[in-house]
């Protein structure tokens, strides 16, 4: 599965995401680019369970020297490796290990029950609580200080993505691959 020429943004408004991490899973997954396929990184030691489908944005590096994350609104979950053309709906503001590490919320393109879906605000409070919660706890069971800084709505990712891409090809072009 080599990732190189899939951009992150297949249209303006969308974001195309690789998921790692199917919703109910305490198993972390993550994407090996020497490998091309997804490996078994390791099993959550909380009782905790991705709330959605959980993978990252490709060709993107965030502050934490990794793809942009990414989360999606699924109605069953996904699976390993799967590639969905999502609308970011907004971003969970978070700091990791005193790196800024920002997770995009997305609903899927190709569900017509989310077409509708532009905003958190769409979004119940308690669902996201959810999702914040979620990575406080697992976080903090592995021992890493995290910070939730809250939700900031839809207006914020173009800004969030842009820089992502452009720090992923300034990477590519110190660092091209063979």
């Amino acid at each position: 599965m080599d990732l190189r020429n899939l951009p992150a943004s297949p249209a303006p408004g969308l974001v195309n995401l690789v998921v790692e991490i199917p919703a109910g899973s305490r198993n972390k997954y993550e994407y090996n680019a020497e490998a091309g396929l997804m490996a078994l990184d390791r099993v959550l030691h909380s009782s905790v369970r991705y709330p959605f489908d959980y993978g990252f944005v490709p060709n993107t590096l965030s502050d934490d020297g990794a793809p942009l994350d990414a989360m999606v609104i699924m109605q069953e979950p996904t699976f390993a490796g799967c590639l969905i053309a999502a609308r970011p709906i907004g971003i969970l503001d978070m700091v990791d290990s005193g790196a800024p590490d920002g997770k995009l919320l997305c609903v899927p393109v190709a569900d017509p029950r989310q077409q509708e879906i532009r905003s958190i605000r769409q979004i119940a409070p308690n669902q996201l609580e959810e999702v914040a919660e979620f990575f406080r706890i697992y976080k903090n069971m592995e021992g890493r200080p995290t910070s939730i800084k809250g939700w900031l709505d839809a207006g914020a990712v173009p800004e969030l993505l842009e820089r992502c891409v452009a720090a992923a090809q300034a990477a590519a072009t110190k660092n091209p691959s063979p």
